[in-house]
């Protein structure tokens, strides 16, 4: 497999700071790539201050992709997070890490998922305070959407989303696109060109993140290893592990629901 990895000055997903380090919006996998984002469109995630409000994502929902590689999961579990406030669902053969650092001030979950082979596909935090300014705009795919309507808040429905930006012809900051799969209630990108990816949604106190950027090292895609970053990004929803993923992701929910 290619070496993709990348030493950046910005996170994945967005430029956020949380407890004084440098953290994804969609958590940089270990020893991953992390996708580019521009310093004009900084996003910061610290443990307290008051969120910048997002508006509700208005994509319609896609039906589950057709799978073409591996096998779903036949065995799925519920997880519940050790701070007893949120659950999901994920396959049996998984594993969770929680808490997989440390806490954000005031406290919150920081669960980390991994797959069968060990590699990081998802991480969830909550008490997260974001906000982001939109300067540059890249090109955008929009992969696959489906609404969560369990993480309502305020009549506003978050989503999944698995997006993309920049391409070969309009590379992003650091000379390379980037994708990432995760729930948002963000703005919807539209039009021509859009912001770079921020993936968070409104949860109390402030916001949270469930997702990951999708690195082909860590996420198991079929086909020539050689091929461009975003096609194998397109080859990786039509995998069972993507489907899985997003299954996990789309079944999270507060304990009392």
């Amino acid at each position: 497999m290619r070496s993709i990895n990348k030493s950046l000055p910005a996170a994945s997903l967005g430029v956020m700071l949380l407890s004084g380090m440098l953290v994804a919006g969609c958590s940089p996998q270990p020893g991953s790539r992390q996708p580019a984002q521009s310093s004009s469109a900084a996003a910061s995630a610290t443990a307290t201050g008051t969120p910048a409000a997002p508006t509700p994502s208005d994509v319609p929902s896609t039906p589950a992709a057709q799978t073409t590689s591996g096998t779903a999961a036949a065995q799925w579990t519920t997880f519940t997070t050790a701070d007893g406030t949120m659950a999901f669902d994920l396959p049996a053969a998984w594993r969770v890490k929680d808490p997989a650092g440390e806490l954000a001030e005031g406290g919150g979950a920081f669960a980390e998922v991994r797959n069968q082979a060990g590699k990081v596909i998802a991480t969830l935090r909550t008490n997260m305070a974001t906000g982001s300014t939109c300067t540059e705009r890249y090109p955008y795919e929009i992969l696959d959407t489906v609404d969560v309507p369990a993480l309502v808040q305020g009549g506003m429905v978050p989503q999944f989303v698995f997006e993309s930006r920049a391409n070969a012809a309009t590379p992003g900051l650091y000379s390379t696109p980037d994708a990432g799969y995760g729930i948002t209630s963000g703005p919807a990108a539209s039009g021509a060109d859009a912001c770079p990816i921020f993936q968070f949604f409104r949860w109390p106190p402030n916001a949270a993140m469930f997702g990951a950027s999708y690195d082909p090292d860590n996420n198991a895609t079929p086909g020539d290893p050689s091929l461009p970053y975003l096609e194998l990004a397109r080859k990786y929803r039509d995998t069972a592990e993507y489907s899985d993923i997003r299954k996990m992701i789309t079944s999270l929910r507060p304990v009392n629901r």
